[in-house]
């Protein structure tokens, strides 16, 4: 058996509230539960608490009207069907109750039982379509933010697809420019070098043979030097491969800073240029906590590079200084200087400043350095300008010295 409809009949006459509840009782095989509301006030109190299925509402309801009211409960977003009931046939009505939102109009005196049943059931079937459509629209709406996502997230992929292959491509540029660079590079550097030392060899039998000592010497110390800057560029494409396939690992230990220094400048003494002089200071502490072949490394390519870029007969310093937890150093040079423009890029591998093309070196020694300092966490800096030197002040914060491992217990 089909559930009662209830009804809600809003009209100021209650003898029209009785005829529709003696109409309706004419329908057999549907039951009705009618309430009345005689104002506009009472209506609008039980539209809001939703008990009924449909809303029967007279034209005029005091000092305002039904349209009024109609609107008034849509407004709120109620969807329940209103009937406009009018006591005459009038288009205008008619027109204004479809304006306002009502679902039929029925003039009082024409009612009939048929009439009235039906258009309470196609009211209520009409907004039971809307309630679908509406229902329809969500999941809809809902699926087209659902599309929307997933096609914004491809968007986002594709462009990081986009991104990632446009950074491998250009890593991939930079890698053969790297390489061709580099076979350039060292097809000179090795090539001038390695003539250098065989013509030296074939002087120093020539010489020999004939008692030439001190030419004979001359070309033995060239040859030196020369092995010497062979060495120094072989050490700086493995530190080059070690720094780029992440090889290198940080040792510390507890170093004294003069005697690494003094070894490093014994060094450097080997290939120094007529008439420069190496001095050396210290201040602070004596012990450092670094790594020991990192330290050299960074000293050896900042020194050298103060000899090569400065002339004969100059002087380059070094300082050292100490705290509890970092070591500063600093070298300075009389040479050549670097340029602002230059000053931009000279930590990029293989970059070689404007003013130093002639000088042998391969581009790679600052950049080796800065790759270090980033490791242990240091910094550099320059100030520099042509023709009247440079200064590279770099600053090493201590590591941490490995745990000693436990001492095992002596057997009994």
């Amino acid at each position: 058996m089909d559930r009662k409809i209830r009804v809600l009949v809003i009209d100021d006459d209650e003898e029209d509230f009785i005829i529709l509840r003696d109409v309706l009782a004419e329908m057999p095989h549907q039951q009705y539960v009618l309430d009345w509301r005689s104002s506009y006030e009472d209506g609008m109190e039980a539209i809001d608490k939703k008990q009924h299925d449909v809303y029967l509402v007279d034209y005029r309801l005091g000092a305002k009207t039904g349209l009024e009211l109609i609107e008034e409960a849509l407004a709120k977003g109620y969807e329940t069907p209103f009937i406009i009931l009018t006591g005459q046939n009038d288009i205008e009505v008619d027109t204004n109750a479809m304006q306002a939102g009502a679902a039929d109009y029925l003039v009082k005196s024409t009612i009939t039982a048929l009439q009235l049943e039906r258009s309470i059931r196609y009211s209520m079937q009409q907004a039971k379509n809307m309630q679908q459509i509406k229902d329809l629209n969500v999941q809809l709406e809902k699926r087209v933010r659902d599309r929307t996502l997933v096609l914004e997230q491809a968007m986002v992929e594709l462009e990081k697809s986009r991104h990632e292959l446009s950074v491998a491509l250009d890593r991939e540029k930079e890698v053969n420019e790297m390489k061709s660079r580099f076979v350039s590079m060292a097809s000179h550097e090795f090539r001038t070098p390695l003539t250098t030392i065989l013509s030296s060899l074939a002087l120093i039998s020539k010489y020999a043979a004939a008692g030439l000592h001190e030419k004979e010497k001359k070309h033995i110390e060239r040859i030196k030097t020369t092995v010497s800057g062979l060495s120094e560029l072989l050490n700086d494409f493995l530190s080059v491969s070690k720094l780029e396939e992440g090889k290198v690992v940080i040792m510390p230990e507890r170093l004294q800073i003069k005697e690494v220094v003094a070894e490093v400048i014994e060094d450097m003494q080997t290939v120094t240029k007529q008439g420069q002089l190496l001095h050396y200071g210290h201040t602070g502490q004596t012990e450092a906590v670094l790594d020991k072949k990192v330290l050299r490394h960074i000293m050896l390519n900042l020194i050298s590079n103060a000899i090569k870029f400065s002339p004969e007969n100059t002087e380059i310093w070094i300082f050292t200084q100490a705290t509890t937890d970092s070591l500063s150093l600093r070298i300075e040079d009389t040479g050549m200087g670097i340029s602002e423009e230059d000053q931009a890029h000279l930590y990029e591998r293989f970059f070689r400043g404007q003013n130093a093309t002639n000088i042998q070196g391969t581009g790679l020694g600052l950049n080796i350095v800065a790759n270090y300092l980033r490791i242990i966490g240091g910094t550099i800096s320059l100030s520099s300008s042509l023709a009247k030197g440079s200064v590279f002040i770099v600053q090493m914060p201590f590591g941490q010295l490995s745990a000693p491992a436990p001492a095992k217990n002596a057997e009994p």
